[in-house]
């Protein structure tokens, strides 16, 4: 072989190396992305087994809590207004936690509709509110920043019309 001959198989030979190396690394990335939705965006698409962050608020009156089997769970519904979606987590949940607060939870969709929760983060402060669930807000037309602060918890299954107090549409 020549030296160019040589030259060429090396350079082909790191730029296959390089490229093996990149395309590991994209796909051992990629199975570790965990997406962030609201209760509307669960319910248009599937996303049934795959791993998601789930935001929006707990929703009044559906906190049950039970203690099968001699450890602590706990089934409610997330909503964020326009949809809702069951949620069963069995640990222990923040102290925060209650029901028409903030919550963000880890875990995944179940064939039967059901979000399994393997973590349960609650807000923190009186003020604070995930980027995430602000903008699923703005999105679903329930808050716009300009009119103030975020409406209460309460008020999240209420018509829009009585939330921003413009008519729907």
């Amino acid at each position: 072989m020549t030296r160019k001959h040589k030259r060429l198989v090396l350079i082909l030979a790191c730029g296959l190396g390089l490229g093996s190396a990149a395309a590991l690394t994209l796909t051992a990335f990629s199975d570790n992305l965990v997406y962030f939705v609201s209760p509307t965006d669960l319910a248009k698409s599937d996303h049934t087994g795959r791993q998601l962050r789930l935001g929006g608020l707990v929703e009044q009156g559906t906190v049950e809590r039970t203690s099968a089997t001699g450890s602590a769970g706990v089934r409610f519904k997330v909503t964020d207004g326009s949809a809702d979606v069951p949620v069963v987590y069995k640990g222990i949940l923040p102290d925060l936690f209650r029901e028409g607060q903030g919550v963000i939870v880890l875990g995944t969709r179940e064939p039967d509709g059901v979000f399994r929760a393997s973590e349960v983060l609650a807000k923190h402060d009186e003020t604070y509110m995930p980027k995430e669930v602000a903008d699923a807000l703005k999105k679903s037309g329930r808050w716009n920043p300009g009119a103030g602060p975020p409406p209460p918890a309460s008020t999240w299954n209420e018509p829009i019309k009585q939330v921003t107090g413009q008519p729907p549409g």
